[in-house]
């Protein structure tokens, strides 16, 4: 691209035909505007906060030549404004910007209502239904909508002024509703806090913006409390109070003194809470402060009663429950069933193939027969639905479990309105945080058992703490450790490798052409990695094991970023499995690409929809006219506006984090030396045991050497243990 300084500086002006690109996150656009004088439509390209086509822009800046594109306008000022004519109106309400009304629509409200048509969706809107297809219910979308944009545009225009870009207008406004600009205006940094997926900084360069001093005591709190929500991000609990200092100092580029004042100030209002646990200082956040105490508090509670069961002779139920099955237990079963029969609460560990599944099964049948009423829950739908499936009796959510009221922000079962069972059994514990623990256990029936189920050593929780790894550490609740792997499991490799890799052992791979359910394919660069990767995922595996390569596999990748990170290896899956078909719909939003028929997976609770962080989903359809996405999950179809789509990303490729409490078909793991800070044995052992039916390991061996070697030494800063080990037994 070529630009001369000796260029004239121009301004041009033009109906908006046609935007080419638009960047949510920067505001660069490409334009394609009829001019007045130009036969041919103009390129015009800059920064802008919003446009659509029928705007009418102008622009101040040089025309340059393109290589590529040849003649364009670079724009150095740009703007645009909503439509006065009728053909700008009609490709402006058609553009798909108003929910409710498509090109088809725009042309019909055109032809009856011309340019009033703005004043009539704004003042008189029942006049709406006088066009032919608009009734009562499009009719009041049109408006709400029409409403919605232009509140959201404001937003646009405001953030864009203020150096940010534009993509999280949408949410700001279902945020702050009409306020949402005074309300910034007031605190930036509620942006951090509130809107997933702006963070401090973006909140800190609007309040720099915005007249905010450097030395601000309101700046130096919203920077301890990013700082605390990114060590719970890391699964922390707490920091102490030296490293919440330091990270807070760099991060504003202030006096240390500044940020212990602020510190202060937070523990003196109680915003913050510091506490000795040992011999340090922890600063938490007083709600978790207080969920930590109130899980020793309620276990303490459990291990205080009997579980309201009837005598049972365990020796004899037991033999019943073997004939029944036709399954004979080992002795370690038979001894952990009848702890399971006395105890309040009871933790069942152990890796796979050791019997957990046939474990619970068996005492479910015991106690079922005995007319007790279990409840079964799990962290994921795809965990709780194989909970059902391997118990047969009903399985669900925690949350679900739990009743999630969206209006009141808060689980509806507690201790004023606890469960009605007998036994509560939770699946997949170690995915399990400290805040649903604590409100699992609130909501826990009075005279109920508790079973905690789970495998220690895979990948702690996303959220804060290690719930699971504190109480079977605590020694204060009975714990089941079951570590024989059983002759029908022994046949897989998937299983005997797992175990193998959790001793610190490499697995074993199969000879060459030998039949196995577990692979490992050497490649030494990552491009070589990630061109077997697709050949396998695309053509290989589905030829040879007959399976859906979108449903069926699943990509699991230690890290987001990198060349065999989640967002560069979604890419390429997508365009090898999904490719862009001519004439298809498809949204551009956040970063990300959809198409119909593309995987997804949710990244954070939305608890309107009862949709989850981790659950998966297909993109039935897309509705440009409506805003829509319709994506199934689970055996239900949720509806997306495109503004909502910040929660969804390509689910091609994910993080092992992500995949916790799901079992897929079949696995593909990349595994090379530039992931070496995320190479650790309990994340490949998490990964490999996630294949239900073939894993595929793909890479360098010394990485996986390293990872197999590696322990898990990233400390979670937590008082759970400390408090469980008060707990007098």
């Amino acid at each position: 691209m070529t630009t001369l300084s000796s260029v004239p500086v121009e301004t041009i002006s033009g109906l908006i035909e046609r935007v080419t690109f638009y960047s949510d996150e920067t505001g660069f656009t490409v334009l394609r505007v009829k001019t007045k004088g130009q036969q041919e439509l103009v390129t015009v390209i800059g920064n802008v906060a919003a446009a659509n086509p029928g705007e009418w822009v102008t622009a101040e800046g040089r025309w340059i030549r393109d290589r590529e594109h040849g003649l364009q306008f670079k724009a150095e000022l740009l703007q645009s404004v909503p439509p006065t004519s009728q053909e700008g109106i009609e490709k402006y309400l058609g553009s798909g910007m108003i929910k409710g009304i498509g090109p088809v629509y725009a042309s019909k409200l055109v032809k009856k209502f011309g340019e009033k048509i703005f004043d009539i969706i704004d003042h008189e809107s029942a006049r709406l239904q006088e066009v032919d297809g608009i009734g009562p219910g499009r009719r009041k979308k049109i408006k709400a909508a029409w409403g919605e944009q232009k509140f959201i545009r404001q937003i646009m225009v405001f953030l864009h002024s203020n150096g940010v870009g534009t993509a999280r207008a949408v949410r700001i406004y279902k945020t702050y509703g009409e306020s949402a600009i005074d309300r910034v205006r007031e605190n930036p940094y509620v942006l951090a806090h509130d809107i997933p997926g702006i963070g401090f900084l973006t909140a800190d360069q609007i309040g720099l913006k915005l007249g905010i001093s450097r030395e601000s005591i309101l700046r130096a709190t919203a920077a301890l409390e990013h700082v605390l929500a990114e060590a719970l991000s890391d699964g922390h609990c707490a920091l102490p109070r030296s490293i919440l200092i330091e990270q807070a100092t760099t991060l504003l580029k202030v006096n240390e003194a500044l940020v212990a004042e602020a510190l202060r100030q937070m523990l003196e209002k109680r915003f913050l809470v510091e506490e000795l646990i040992g011999d340090e200082h922890l600063i938490f956040l007083p709600n978790l402060k207080k969920a930590e105490e109130g899980i020793a508090t309620l276990l303490t509670g459990l291990l205080c009663t009997r579980p309201n069961y009837p005598s049972i002779n365990a020796p004899t139920a037991i033999d019943w429950c073997e004939k029944r099955s036709g399954r004979e237990l080992a002795p370690s079963q038979r001894a952990a069933l009848t702890q399971a029969l006395i105890s309040s609460a009871l933790v069942i560990t152990g890796g796979p193939g050791v019997g957990k599944t046939t474990l619970l099964h068996s005492l479910l049948q015991i106690l079922t027969a005995k007319k007790l009423r279990p409840l079964l829950c799990a962290p994921t739908g795809r965990a709780a639905k194989r909970l059902a499936q391997s118990t047969g009796l009903p399985a669900q959510t925690i949350h679900r479990l739990l009743e999630f009221d969206s209006k009141q922000g808060r689980f509806t079962r507690n201790e004023n309105r606890p469960l009605d069972a007998d036994l509560v059994v939770v699946d997949e514990t170690s995915m399990v945080d400290v805040p649903l623990m604590h409100s699992l256990l609130r909501a826990h029936p009075p005279k109920a058992a508790l079973i905690l189920v789970g495998d220690v050593d895979q990948l702690p929780s996303v959220g804060p703490g290690s719930v699971l790894a504190d109480i079977i550490a605590s020694e204060r609740i009975p714990v089941v450790r079951l570590t024989e792997v059983f002759r029908q499991a022994a046949a897989s490799r998937i299983i005997t490798n797992a175990h193998r890799i959790n001793q610190g052992a490499m697995p074993e791979m199969s000879e060459r052409n030998q039949e196995s359910d577990f692979y490992f394919i050497e490649r030494e660069t990552p491009e070589e990695i990630t061109e077997t990767l697709l050949a396998m995922v695309q053509t290989r595996i589905p030829g040879k094991f007959q399976v859906d390569p979108i449903r069926d596999i699943q990509v699991l990748t230690p890290m987001n970023r990198g060349s065999l990170g989640v967002r560069e290896l979604n890419l390429a899956l997508q365009e090898r499995l999904n490719p862009v078909r001519s004439g298809e719909e498809m949204v551009q939003r956040f970063g990300w690409q959809f198409r119909s028929g593309d995987k997804v997976i949710q990244t954070v609770n939305n608890y309107d929809k009862e949709v989850f962080n981790g659950d998966i989903g297909i993109i039935l359809s897309i509705d440009p006219s409506e805003r829509e996405i319709r994506i199934h999950f689970e055996n239900r179809e949720i509806v997306y506006d495109f503004g909502e789509l910040d929660e969804i990303n390509l689910a091609y490729a994910i993080t092992v984090h992500k995949a916790q409490g799901s079992e897929f078909p079949v696995v593909v793991i990349p595994v090379a030396t530039q992931q070496y800070l995320l190479l650790q044995r309990n994340l490949i052992y998490t990964g490999v045991t996630r294949g239900r039916r073939l894993v595929v390991l793909i890479g360098q061996p010394k990485a996986l050497s390293i990872a197999v070697r590696t322990q898990q030494s990233g400390r979670r800063y937590s008082g759970l243990l400390t408090r469980l080990k008060a707990i007098h037994s």
